[in-house]
């Protein structure tokens, strides 16, 4: 690697893996060698649908993932292998997930924001960084005897799938497939590059959520709750001990993930960690037509929510496990 500061979990061949092997995406890692020296890196999984088409994308399922540049190396030089490849496989497109605004001076196909805790070991001044009605939260779960646990075991994992199920139902979404999860296991967290925290109130997991992390870069990538003790606060117990962890275990920073621009409730939650608010910029570019597109953006609100709010977690996950690997 490039010893580049914005290398992440998801530039890892762990990434690649799960990737690979649960939604059958093949890796096409472009690379360029300058004096025996890596000066560029782009992460890129090839997507091939009969329903939506082949392309490329940079990376599916993954919340940004910057083309890594050797200092003087311009995006569009790298760039250039990209779209060479493309058109040769006959990609419909091009996506790149970008978190550093390398393509400043073009208008991205779409946004979303990107919330970073800065970490430091003074756990008193961390949480003192919170908003105040964060650190409120925190203390009404504990105050509830709701306890938490990391763990980076598989029943873990299944247990968060639980949960996971539970809120995707509530927002009328499919869920993932649980073998996505069991990749991240083998691949990420069964590696020491990632964990579950979940919370129990009188014995019964309430809430949960799943945490990777490389280098010194933690991600928040999944959370989940059973809406029914949604009053224990018990999300907000398990965000602050991942908090406390990263942050005593030397991580410089946690990332809380993208969020879409129209998601306000969401966004007040993760603002509340004393966050660095950025933009996260996504550029689609159409290698038929040569140009950049604007995306169109797929809502999943209104009257599909409600209608898939109705059906059984079984046949949600049925759905999830057909549909998952044509959205990449």
């Amino acid at each position: 690697m490039l010893g580049n500061s914005n290398c992440t979990i998801f530039h890892t061949s762990a990434w690649a893996k799960v990737l690979n092997e649960a939604y059958g995406y093949e890796p096409i890692y472009f690379s360029l060698i300058e004096n025996g020296k890596l000066s560029a890196l782009i992460p890129v999984m090839e997507v091939r649908s009969i329903l939506t088409g082949r392309r490329g994308v940079s990376l599916p399922f993954s919340d940004y993932s910057d083309p890594i540049l050797a200092l003087g190396m311009q995006l569009k030089d790298a760039m250039s292998m990209v779209h060479l490849c493309g058109k040769q496989r006959g990609w419909k497109f091009f996506e790149l997930r970008d978190a550093n605004d390398l393509y400043s001076d073009i208008e991205p196909s779409c946004c979303f924001y990107g919330h970073i805790v800065h970490l430091e070991p003074d756990e008193k001044r961390l949480f003192s960084s919170l908003r105040i009605s964060t650190r409120r939260n925190v203390r009404k779960a504990m105050q509830e005897d709701v306890k938490t646990e990391i763990s980076q075991s598989l029943k873990a994992v299944q247990e968060y799938y639980r949960l996971h199920c539970m809120t995707r139902k509530w927002h009328g979404l499919p869920p993932q497939p649980f073998y996505f999860f069991k990749k991240i296991h083998e691949h990420i967290i069964s590696r020491e590059m990632g964990f579950v925290i979940l919370a129990s109130h009188q014995g019964k997991n309430i809430a949960g959520a799943v945490y990777v992390h490389f280098g010194a870069a933690a991600l928040y990538k999944y959370g989940a709750s059973d809406r029914t003790y949604q009053h224990l606060r018990a999300n907000n117990l398990v965000m602050w001990e991942a908090i406390k962890w990263y942050a005593q275990n030397s991580f410089k920073s946690l990332c809380l993930g993208r969020t879409e621009m129209n998601n306000p409730g969401l966004l007040q939650y993760k603002s509340g960690w004393g966050t660095r608010e950025y933009i996260i910029k996504y550029y689609r570019y159409d290698l038929q037509k040569e140009f950049f597109v604007r995306q169109t953006t797929v809502k999943t609100h209104g009257s599909i929510n409600k209608a898939l709010k109705k059906l059984p977690i079984s046949c949600l996950a049925l759905i999830g496990a057909l549909s998952y690997r044509h959205v990449g």
